[in-house]
């Protein structure tokens, strides 16, 4: 499955670090942006969510909600928000169902992993409608950060 751009965003619900599930839906009067990536510790997914982190300013400045998704279990997550300082939420989708849901799974990954996150960026309004859509194929490209800003101005 897979998103489409100016439709309504799919409703999911998954825990964060401190076992608290968020629900997308009970997030609409915000923007939100949903960086998916493929594994904690590694040395991409580690730059994309610490540029995010260093940047954070710029999303709360238009209202934004941010949140890192990846496969991993929360417990591995809560690990790498605590040693990196992460100051948005990492979501553990360790069943894969968010990322099917917005086409951002690799059917294999590296070492024969099967459903691990594709390195994705999505941008939703304050009414739940997709307004920006990458799904990069390489997990070595970062999203385009740029375009990501611009899809919230």
């Amino acid at each position: 499955m897979s998103v489409t751009l100016n439709q309504p965003a799919p409703d999911f619900t998954l825990h964060n670090t401190e076992k608290q599930p968020v629900t997308l839906s009970s997030l609409r009067g915000h923007k939100v942006v949903l960086y998916f990536f493929p594994a904690a510790f590694t040395g991409v997914c580690t730059k994309e969510l610490c540029a995010v982190r260093d940047d954070l300013a710029s999303y709360n400045s238009v209202n934004a909600k941010v949140f890192g998704i990846s496969t991993d279990t929360l417990f591995t997550l809560g690990k790498f928000k605590e040693e990196q300082g992460y100051n948005f939420d990492l979501l553990a989708d360790y069943n894969k169902e968010v990322c099917n849901l917005y086409g951002a799974q690799y059917e294999e990954f590296v070492f024969g992993m099967k459903g691990t996150a594709k390195r994705s960026a999505f941008v939703i309004d304050e009414n739940g409608i997709v307004k920006y859509a990458q799904v990069n194929e390489s997990a070595g490209d970062l999203p385009d950060f740029d375009a990501v800003k611009a899809a919230l101005a």
